[in-house]
C-alpha cells in the first residue's frame, strides 16, 4: 500500500521545516562517532576507575576493546508500581551480555515520579520539569564515554520522553527502550471513576474510596488505563524502539524477562564493534515521529504527548509543530476504544489483537512509515507479529488478522470514528489542543458563562456550593509552566463529570495540563501564551461567555473586539507556589521555560539556537 498523502505531506513538510536543524544535530552526531564512542579513547587512568568495582571477568573483557560495553539507565524505585519490576532487569541484563561475550554497567538512575502520587498536591508542580532534569540525569550517566550501546528501562509520563531526549543527545550509540509492562487487570476503570464521583457528591466516605482506588492500583506495573504511561509504551513501539510485541507484556513473567535479554543482545549485536552499527541518529528521523504521531493520534492517546513528542523530535533535530498534529488527525481513524475513552483496559487491548493488528491495519492503509529501520533490526513489517515462549526460546509469529474484540479495537475499515482524537484549538484566547476521543459529540461545543480560578483548589469549594450548577465554562488560569510548572490537574475531573451527568453543559479551559486520563469533559488545554506571561486568559472577567468548537477549531471568548483590546491584563500572587517541597530549587526552570506549543522545556532549541541567524529565522519561521 502507498503511503497516504496526508502523512506523506506532513513528513515531507517537516523534512523541509528541519533540514537546517537536522544537519546540524547529524553533524554533531558524528563528531561524537569519531571522537571514539567507548573506552578506547580513555586514559588507562579513566578506564580503571571505570571497571574498579567489575568482578574479574567483567574487568577482562572490558581491558580488551573488542567487545561491547553497555549502559543501562534506570528508572527503577520500589515505591511507584511502573518502576519497581526494574530492580531485577539490571542482573538480567548483565547475565544475557556475559553470555554474548560482552558487559553491562550499570550507568545511572534517573527521578521517575508518580502523577498518581502527587496529583492536586504541591509536589506535582515538580512533574512536567522532571522531564528534563531526566534528560540530563541521562547524560550525566552517559557522560563517562564507557559505553559502545546503552539500554533505557523506563516507563511512565515524563520518565520516557526524558530518556528519549537524553539518548537523542548521545545519539552516535545504539539504544533499546525496555519497558517493564502493565500491572494485571484489578477493578475495572469505569467502576473506579463512579465512585470517585460520588465522592465527589458526598455520597461515599474516604474508606470507600481508598479501597476502590487499591483494587484499581493493585501490583507491580503500569496503571491499566491509557494514560501518558502505556502512550508511551505504544510511541516507542511505533518508533520501532521496542522490540515488536514489547510494549504490554505484563511484569514478572518469563516472556518479560526473555524480551529483557533479547533487547539486550540485540544492544550489543548494533554496537559499532560488530559491522552491524545502528545509532539511535541514524534510526529516528522524521519518519518515526511521525509514526509516534500517527499512533497517538489513532489510540486516542494522552495529549501530554502534543508537548512531550515536540520536545523530543526537537533532541534530534526535528521541528514539529500542534498543525501538524491536527493535520495529521484529520487522515488517522481512532481504532481504539481504553479507558478514558472506553471501558477496556490495556490488558483488554493487548488480547483484543494488540499491536501487532494495529501495525497491520496501519501499514496496509498507508498510515506509517514502514520503511523505518528498528531495534529489531528489520523494518517496521516484522511488529505485525507479537512474542511467545516455545520450549523455553523467544520466538515471533505473526498477530490475528482480525481484532478478537471490536468493541476494544477495530480495522481501518470499520473505525470508531473517522479522524484522530486530537484537536487544535485557536481565537481569541490563544491556542490549545483537546482530546476529544472520549468525549460525546453532544457534549463537545460548548458556549456558556465563564467562571474563573487561579487555583485548582478554589474549585472545591465553588461546587460544594452549589455555585457551579449551570452551564459554565470553567477557566484555570496561572497553570501554565511559567507561572507553577503546569501541574495536571485531573483533580477536576470528578467534580466537572458530575455536573455534566447533572444535565449541563460543561467545559474546562485552562494553560495548565490535563491527565492522560482525562475523559468525558471537553478541556482545552496548554492554551497558549499562558496568562502569567500576558496571554489571553488573563482578559477574562467572570460572567464573560466562551465558544468552545473543538470540531471547527474554535476557542473564543464572545467580547467585542474594542473592549476585548482595552482591557488589562490580571495578575496573580504566585509566590505559595515557589517555595516548599523544593519548589524552591526550580526557580530557573519556571524562567527559562519555554512554552507549551514549543514542548514546554528549558532547554531551548537544541540545534536551531547553533544555526546562523538567517538559518535560526528559517526555522523559527516555518515552525
Amino acid at each position: 500500500m502507498s503511503l497516504n498523502q496526508t502523512v506523506a505531506s506532513v513528513t515531507q513538510r517537516i523534512e523541509e521545516r528541519s533540514r537546517p536543524r537536522r544537519a546540524l544535530y547529524e553533524q554533531h552526531m558524528q563528531e561524537q562517532q569519531r571522537r571514539g564512542v567507548h573506552r578506547a579513547e580513555l586514559s588507562c587512568g579513566n578506564l580503571a576507575h571505570g571497571f574498579a568495582a567489575c568482578g574479574s571477568g567483567d574487568k577482562d573483557r572490558l581491558k580488551l576493546m573488542n567487545s561491547a560495553n553497555l549502559a543501562i539507565v534506570s528508572s527503577y524505585n520500589d515505591m511507584l508500581s511502573a518502576h519497581q519490576p526494574f530492580e531485577t532487569f539490571p542482573a538480567t541484563i548483565k547475565e544475557a551480555a556475559r553470555q554474548m561475550g560482552s558487559t553491562a554497567q550499570f550507568a545511572g538512575g534517573v527521578p521517575a515520579m508518580c502523577d498518581g502520587v502527587t496529583q492536586g498536591q504541591p509536589g506535582m508542580e515538580l512533574s512536567l520539569f522532571s522531564r528534563d532534569v531526566i534528560a540530563m540525569s541521562t547524560a550525566v550517566a552517559l557522560s563517562h564515554n564507557m559505553f559502545d550501546a546503552a539500554l533505557f528501562l523506563g516507563i511512565c509520563d515524563k520518565i520516557v520522553p526524558g530518556l528519549f531526549i537524553g539518548a537523542a543527545r548521545f545519539g552516535h550509540l545504539p539504544a533499546v527502550f525496555v519497558p517493564g509492562g502493565p500491572m494485571k487487570s484489578g477493578l475495572p476503570n469505569d467502576e473506579k471513576s463512579r465512585v470517585r464521583q460520588l465522592y465527589a457528591e458526598g455520597k461515599v466516605g474516604r474508606e470507600e474510596l481508598l479501597e476502590a482506588e487499591s483494587q484499581s492500583y493493585h501490583s507491580p506495573g503500569t496503571c491499566t488505563f491509557y494514560g501518558t504511561a502505556n502512550s508511551n509504551q505504544l510511541m516507542m513501539e511505533m518508533m520501532g524502539l521496542h522490540l515488536p510485541g514489547a510494549s504490554f507484556v505484563n511484569p514478572g513473567t518469563p516472556l518479560r524477562e526473555a524480551l529483557t535479554r533479547y533487547a539486550t543482545e540485540q544492544a550489543i549485536r548494533h554496537a559499532e564493534s560488530t559491522g552491524n552499527y545502528r545509532p539511535f541518529y541514524k534510526q529516528i528521523d522524521a519518519r518515526a515521529i511521525v509514526n509516534a504521531m500517527v499512533g497517538l493520534l489513532v489510540s486516542g492517546g494522552s495529549t501530554n504527548h502534543t508537548m512531550h513528542l515536540v520536545a523530543m523530535a526537537g533532541a534530534a533535530g526535528i521541528t514539529i509543530t500542534w498543525d501538524d498534529f491536527a493535520e495529521l488527525s484529520s487522515v488517522v481513524p481512532s481504532l481504539t476504544r481504553i479507558y478514558p475513552n472506553g471501558k477496556a483496559d490495556i490488558n483488554h487491548f493487548q488480547a483484543a489483537g494488540g499491536m501487532s493488528f494495529l501495525f497491520r491495519e496501519l501499514i496496509d492503509a498507508g498510515l506509517i512509515h514502514a520503511d523505518i529501520p528498528t531495534v529489531f533490526g528489520t523494518d517496521m513489517h516484522a511488529y505485525t507479529q507479537e512474542p511467545f515462549l516455545e520450549d523455553g526460546e523467544l520466538v515471533w509469529r505473526e498477530g490475528p488478522g482480525a481484532s478478537l474484540d471490536e468493541d476494544v479495537l477495530r480495522p481501518v475499515a470499520n473505525p470508531f470514528a473517522a479522524t484522530g482524537g486530537l484537536a487544535v484549538l485557536d481565537g481569541n484566547l490563544g491556542r490549545g489542543v483537546i482530546k476529544i476521543s472520549a468525549v460525546k459529540p453532544e457534549n463537545r461545543v460548548v458556549e456558556a458563562p465563564v467562571r474563573l480560578f487561579d487555583d485548582q483548589n478554589q474549585l472545591k469549594a465553588a461546587f460544594e456550593a452549589g455555585e457551579l450548577d449551570r452551564d459554565v465554562v470553567v477557566v484555570v488560569r496561572f497553570q501554565g509552566p511559567r507561572a507553577n510548572g503546569m501541574p495536571e490537574l485531573h483533580k477536576l475531573t470528578p467534580y466537572l463529570g458530575v455536573l455534566q451527568d447533572r444535565g449541563f453543559k460543561v467545559a474546562l479551559v485552562t494553560d495548565g495540563r490535563m491527565s492522560g486520563a482525562s475523559g468525558k469533559v471537553p478541556a482545552a488545554i496548554h492554551v497558549t501564551p499562558e496568562a502569567v506571561d500576558g496571554g489571553p486568559l488573563a482578559k477574562l472577567r467572570d460572567g464573560d461567555v466562551i465558544r468552545l468548537d473543538p470540531d471547527n477549531g474554535e476557542l473564543r471568548a464572545l467580547v467585542g473586539d474594542a473592549e476585548w483590546q482595552a482591557r488589562d491584563n490580571a495578575t496573580a500572587d504566585l509566590d505559595h507556589h515557589h517555595h516548599g517541597l523544593g519548589r524552591e530549587l526550580f526557580a530557573g526552570f519556571r524562567a527559562l521555560v519555554g512554552g507549551a506549543e514549543d514542548g514546554a522545556s528549558v532547554f531551548g532549541g537544541f540545534d536551531a539556537q547553533a544555526l546562523e541567524p538567517t538559518q535560526a529565522s528559517r526555522v523559527e519561521q516555518d515552525a
